[in-house]
C-alpha cells in the first residue's frame, strides 16, 4: 500500500510539472488571461470590444508593455522615481537592500522597527519590530531566497515585473504616534483622475482588514472590488475620517497618472504625513471581482483606452 501511494505521489508532482510547464510557457499571455478571467468572472473576455474596467485592465495587460512601467512595478526604483519628482519628504527610508539572503541577519538589520519585502513581486514581506526578538534568522533567510526565486509575471502575465532586477530591501516600518500600522489608501486613476479611493482600515487588529471606498471628496462608495460574493456591508466596517494629507497624495498620485490610462497609486498617512507606497498598474491582476456589477461597468466606460 505504502508503495502504491508513493506511485501516485510522484506521478502527480510529474503532472503538476507538465501542467505547469504548458501553463506558463506554452501558453500564450492572452490564452492565459482569457482562461484566468473566465475562471474569475464567469464570463468570456472581449479583448476586441471591452466595456468593463476588469476587462479594459485585461486589456491594457496585454498591450501596455513599455519599460517605464517595469521601472514603476519595482518597489526599489519607484520611490526614486517618486522622490525625485514629487520629493524626498514622502519617501519611506530604505535602510538595507540586497540580492542575496544570507545578508538578511542581525547585524546589517536596523535597531529600529523595519519591514523586510522583496522588489518584485506582491504579498512578499515580513515585519520585525525588535530584531533581538528574532530566534531564527535562517528561517527567514529562506523566506527570503524563496521570493527571489520567484518571476511575479507567470501568476497573472503582468509584463512589467518580468524584467525587474529581483532584490530584498528593508524599509522602515512606518507606524502612528499610537504605535500602529498606518491605513493603507489606494488611489485609482482614470484617465489621469482620481476616480475613487480604496483604504485598508484597522490593519492593526488581528483579522480586521475593513476595506472601504471613497470619492476624492470623501463621500463614501458602496461597492466593493475583491473576491466573488463578497458582502460590501460587512467588508466596509465603520467608516472613517479622511485622512490629513488626502490633497497631497491626490496630488502625486495624478502626477504620476499622466503617464497611464489606468494606475493605482498607494500611499500611508502618519499622523498627517503622507508616504508613498507603490505603484500597480493592474489592481488584483483584473481578476479580482467589482461587485456590484454596474460599478465595474461605470469605471469602465470613463476609462478611455
Amino acid at each position: 500500500m505504502q508503495r502504491d501511494s508513493n506511485i501516485v505521489c510522484f506521478c502527480s508532482m510529474k503532472l503538476k510539472k507538465i501542467y505547469r510547464f504548458f501553463k506558463y510557457h506554452l501558453w500564450s499571455d492572452e490564452f492565459y488571461v482569457k482562461r484566468n478571467f473566465y475562471k474569475s468572472h464567469g464570463y468570456k473576455l472581449d479583448l476586441n470590444n471591452p466595456q468593463t474596467l476588469c476587462e479594459k485592465i485585461q486589456w491594457l495587460k496585454l498591450h501596455d508593455r513599455r519599460d517605464f512601467n517595469t521601472l514603476c512595478a519595482d518597489k526599489y526604483l519607484a520611490p526614486q522615481y517618486i522622490g525625485e519628482k514629487f520629493g524626498q519628504d514622502c519617501i519611506v527610508p530604505i535602510l538595507f537592500s540586497t540580492d542575496n539572503c544570507k545578508d538578511i541577519c542581525f547585524e546589517n538589520m536596523p535597531d529600529i522597527p523595519f519591514i523586510i519585502k522583496s522588489n518584485h513581486a506582491s504579498g512578499q514581506y515580513y515585519i520585525v519590530k525588535d530584531k533581538r526578538d528574532v530566534k531564527d534568522w535562517r528561517k527567514i533567510q529562506l523566506m527570503c531566497r524563496k521570493w527571489l526565486d520567484v518571476n511575479y509575471y507567470w501568476f497573472d502575465k503582468e509584463w512589467q515585473y518580468k524584467n525587474i532586477q529581483r532584490r530584498i530591501i528593508v524599509e522602515k516600518l512606518l507606524l502612528t504616534s499610537k504605535g500602529e500600522i498606518p491605513n493603507d489608501y489606494k488611489l485609482h486613476c482614470i484617465n489621469g483622475k482620481v476616480q475613487f479611493i480604496y483604504v485598508a482600515a484597522q490593519r492593526q487588529k488581528l483579522g480586521c482588514k475593513h476595506r472601504l471606498m471613497y470619492s476624492p471628496k470623501w463621500e463614501p462608495l458602496m461597492f466593493a472590488w475583491d473576491g466573488k460574493n463578497v458582502n460590501v456591508a460587512e467588508l466596509r466596517g465603520e467608516e472613517i475620517e479622511f485622512p490629513q494629507s488626502l490633497s497631497r497624495m491626490i496630488e502625486i498620485a495624478e502626477g504620476v497618472a499622466q503617464n497611464f490610462r489606468y494606475v493605482r497609486v498607494d500611499f500611508y498617512d502618519v499622523d498627517g504625513k503622507p508616504y508613498f507606497g507603490e505603484i500597480t498598474l493592474h489592481d488584483g491582476g483584473g481578476n479580482d471581482v467589482i461587485e456590484p456589477e454596474e460599478w465595474d461597468l461605470k469605471w469602465g466606460k470613463m476609462l478611455k483606452l
